[in-house]
């Protein structure tokens, strides 16, 4: 990621109705080139099946995609892992990957049969374009992408779009109109955390207050980085004072002082006298 930005992830899940576990999983972690990977899986079925199968799946995709190893040993070690379903003849999870590259705007999305990644971008959903590749006769879809401030990438399961089906929606909640009823939120300044809920709100009410599947949403939001230097106590040696706070100011973005010692010692040192509030 190009100095000056950062990812700001959140995501959260809505359990099947009557279900203890969700069949979902999200599973974060960061390349050994300090890439930031997020993989969301969606387990056959639902409860503790479907649970044992996304939380492999995500964490299998995530340390091996971490480590350098290439999508296709990716995929083969997924079908080779997992048990294969006698009833569907399924062996694994599907899946959702998205890594943002360390040192440049660049992203990667690596889909297997979930629905869409929605990019949102100056307020508009945005077209992500795709190739096919035929993985151990899988056809996954692989997009490369530059990034800028304020990028918005919201992948999802199925349990999102097959929300209201047969009720308020035919055929469930298509990720287009997905997109435009995202788009409002999308330049609020909201944070990834809080889009993810705005979305799961939305999609609990579709189903009328109970799922009638796993439902999980995974945000992805470009901003600005904001650093904060954080200083906790006097040095061990009264001497050092002066230079403990010079190295301290000398850091960019906000600065906090915890003590009441070390704030004394603050202000001596940038000349400004103490106010406080004590009520």
């Amino acid at each position: 990621m190009n100095g000056n930005l950062c990812t700001d992830i959140g995501y959260n899940s809505l359990f099947k109705h009557g279900e203890e576990l969700c069949g979902d999983h999200v599973y974060l972690s960061e390349g050994e080139d300090g890439s930031s990977i997020a993989v969301l899986a969606d387990g056959l079925g639902s409860g503790v099946k479907a649970s044992i199968l996304s939380t492999l799946t995500s964490k299998i995709l995530s340390t091996m995609l971490a480590a350098g190893l290439s999508l296709e040993d990716c995929v083969q070690t997924i079908i080779h892992t997992l048990p294969v379903c006698k009833e569907r003849e399924v062996a694994y999870s599907t899946f959702t990957i998205i890594r943002i590259a360390s040192g440049r705007r660049e992203a990667e999305i690596i889909q297997y049969d979930n629905p869409k990644v929605i990019l949102l971008r100056d307020g508009k959903g945005t077209e992500i374009p795709y190739q096919q590749l035929l993985i151990e006769g899988k056809t996954i879809l692989k997009s490369r992408i530059d990034i800028q401030e304020d990028d918005i990438f919201i992948m999802m399961s199925d349990g999102v779009s097959h929300a209201g089906i047969g009720g308020v929606y035919n055929f469930g909640w298509r990720v287009e109109d997905i997109t435009t009823y995202m788009e409002p939120f999308s330049q609020v300044g909201f944070t990834a955390k809080t889009i993810t809920t705005i979305l799961l709100d939305e999609t609990n009410r579709l189903y009328g207050g109970e799922p009638g599947d796993d439902a999980t949403v995974c945000t992805v939001r470009i901003r600005r980085r904001e650093p904060v230097s954080l200083i906790i106590g006097p040095p061990q040696n009264p001497d050092d004072a002066n230079r403990m706070m010079s190295l301290f100011f000398a850091k960019e973005g906000k600065h906090i002082i915890c003590g009441g010692t070390t704030s004394t010692i603050a202000s001596k040192f940038l000349g400004h006298s103490i106010s406080m509030n004590l009520d």
